[in-house]
């Protein structure tokens, strides 16, 4: 069978086939096997029978390349975008959304018309511990019309997970698996002393220098770990230099760290060259039809146009969106050898390199440093490797043989095992709107179909707890007048509250105690500024402000909760130059936070902006002037 000038695989055959029989499809088949081209198939599809299609994405980045794909393949007019804060064209037959934007559509009862497939994009993201339970809302609360196509990379318990399906939404759901890549990738570890080795080969030299350690230990007397080697972190410079010597180049190397992206990239920016004169020209032509000239001269700038000029580059989410579109289509164009990027760039990005690399397997996840799970590992690795192009893909982890767990590593490189689990919680918007649509007994058959009680059905603890949990929140909205005890209806906070998708109690209160009609247009981004603002360690900002000048009344218990006074302070002086007409260029000196992190910051005050006006259409003009101060020159863009 042959689709777009494609002779499809047997698993591209089969999903079809599901498809033309209007059943669900979970597509379980490693990355770079052409899963996409299922999708492209149910668009073509829909358009054809004038249905519409959702596609979801796990990130913006990947929803943004979405965007631009269906752009080019099927035309402006029939695809339209939605990611919360932009909304591009949403009458469209093709929509491209987050999958949390779908989910609030859902709660909203904002049902898409001649809706025919929803697909979900990178599943597994399910199984995320803090946003999992959005993907499984979206499938629970779906109208049981809706088919659902959800591809992931390999899923253990593809079978049970579309089993769950089957059974709370009453249709067929076909499974389709491919386990072998179109292109093979091959896997080795990379370790200053012993160069590019396989795991197992290192665990045998690691073992060995052990055991000489135990004998010298006992030869002299002394504790074995006082004749451990010192560190010896592996340069990613001798690795960059070992994959041009063996023709391994283009390579995306992937780091934990934005901060080593840039150190990394300007390093390698002093040791190699990697273009020709010709190539430096277009490259130049391209960073100038790009970034606009008041951006230049900013630092961040010019070190990307050093690296650039030699065909490396940087990608991360604290540059600027127009540096990262430049970043990403001077890469798809092959001028670029060494793409230094973060975790991201693995999440569907469709930009595959001829090997990948890793300049450490273990992480910082926002609570520990852990190794990486084997499925993150394989996201990343499912990047090397161009089909059509090279005929095998290389994958190449940095380590230091003394002090890595190499049998941890073995396992978490030799294959991708880990299952689809339950990450469904409850949120108060989740338990208004439930109170809101639906009767005791709907909500609890409600609650009974997420993917934790499916499994573990036999043995009723976690629906004891999901009940018990949904009636402690009931209880406590009640309590703070979000849900009217004599009724059990929602009150006009509760109502406001219910529309909103974060921060939804502390946005309750401040509205219901008048603080939004009382501060001015700027004063409340510097308020939403401080509920948004998510503090890292290294965050500074330069102007010291001790008292904040944005006054709240803070006797308010749940306020007092979830708000902190300090960070009102801290943010005033940013956002309160941008909302009064600063330059960009000007509010970077303002603080040490990266021009990407400032610009995502402000689009998430412009995003609780437009949740608010749509909840309480009385703030609507008001709220308005504010979004305009902030939405302007290099935030307000089309999308991310």
């Amino acid at each position: 069978m042959k689709y777009k000038e494609f002779t499809l695989d047997p698993f591209q055959e089969d999903a079809i086939h599901s498809i033309e029989k209007n059943h669900s499809v979970v597509v379980s088949a490693a990355t770079g096997t052409g899963k996409t081209l299922i999708a492209d198939y149910i668009i073509d599809k829909s358009i054809k029978e004038k249905k519409r299609v959702i596609y979801t994405a796990p990130i913006k980045a990947l929803s943004n390349q979405k965007y631009r794909d269906f752009i080019h393949e099927y035309g402006k007019d029939k695809i339209g975008i939605l990611t919360g804060d932009v909304v591009i064209n949403d009458r469209a037959p093709v929509l491209i959304m987050t999958t949390e934007v779908y989910r609030n559509m859902l709660l909203e009862h904002s049902i898409v018309p001649d809706l025919s497939y929803v697909i979900f994009d990178e599943v597994h993201f399910m199984n995320d511990p803090e946003r999992g339970t959005v993907w499984e809302e979206s499938i629970i609360f779906s109208p049981k019309t809706v088919r659902f196509l959800c591809l992931s990379a390999t899923i253990p318990n593809a079978a049970v997970f579309s089993q769950w399906i089957r059974d709370i939404k009453g249709h067929e759901v076909d499974v389709v698996t491919c386990d072998k890549r179109a292109v093979p990738l091959q896997h080795f570890l990379f370790d200053n002393e012993a160069g590019v080795t396989t795991a197992r080969e290192l665990k045998r030299m690691a073992e060995m220098e052990e055991n000489y350690r135990m004998l010298q230990a006992r030869k002299r007397k002394v504790k074995k770990r006082s004749l451990r080697p010192k560190p010896n972190p592996p340069n990613h410079l001798y690795l960059v230099e070992y994959l041009q010597e063996n023709d391994m180049l283009p390579t995306i190397f992937f780091t934990f760290s934005r901060k080593q992206c840039w150190e990394n990239g300007l390093e390698c920016a002093k040791e190699f060259d990697f273009t020709s004169d010709q190539e430096k020209a277009e490259i130049i032509e391209e960073y100038n039809a790009i970034i606009p000239a008041k951006f230049r001269s900013m630092r961040s700038m010019q070190n990307l146009r050093s690296m650039l000029v030699r065909g490396i580059a940087t990608h991360n989410a604290g540059i600027l969106p127009m540096a990262k579109e430049l970043v990403e289509i001077l890469f798809s164009r092959g001028l670029i050898s060494v793409l230094y990027a973060t975790e991201t760039f693995a999440v569907g990005i469709n930009m595959p390199a001829r090997s990948v690399c890793l300049q450490s397997l273990r992480k910082f996840d926002g609570r520990t440093f852990r190794y990486l799970y084997s499925k993150e590992y394989y996201q990343i690795a499912g990047r090397a490797g161009r089909r059509g192009i090279d005929k095998q893909g290389f994958v190449f982890a940095m380590v230091d043989k003394g002090y890595d767990d190499i049998p941890k590593i073995i396992s978490i490189t030799t294959k991708d095992v880990e299952p689809i689990v339950s990450q469904f919680s409850l949120s108060p918007n989740m338990v208004l709107n439930l109170v809101d649509n639906y009767d005791d007994y709907k909500i609890e058959e409600i609650l009974k179909q997420n993917f934790g009680y499916y499994m573990l059905r036999k043995k009723r603890k976690r629906q004891v707890r999901i009940m018990a949990s949904f009636n402690n929140l009931k209880r406590k909205l009640t309590k703070n007048d979000y849900i009217d005890k004599r009724t059990n209806r929602l009150t006009a906070k509760g109502r406001f509250a219910a529309r909103l998708y974060a921060d939804e109690l502390l946005l309750g209160e401040l509205l219901f105690n008048g603080t939004f009609n009382r501060l001015s247009e700027t004063d409340i981004n510097v308020l939403l500024g401080a509920i948004v603002y998510e503090p890292r360690r290294a965050d500074k900002f330069y102007t010291k402000i001790k008292h904040p000048k944005v006054k709240v009344d803070m006797s308010n218990k749940l306020i007092r909760k979830r708000l902190k006074e300090k960070h009102l302070a801290l943010v005033d002086d940013l956002v309160r130059s941008w909302s009064e007409g600063c330059e960009f260029k000007k509010l970077l000196s303002k603080s040490n936070l990266a021009e990407g992190d400032i610009i995502r910051f402000f689009r998430q005050i412009i995003d609780r902006l437009g949740q608010i006006m749509k909840a309480e259409s009385s703030l609507t003009d008001k709220l308005k002037n504010s979004a305009k101060k902030i939405d302007r020159d290099v935030v307000a863009v089309e999308f991310y």
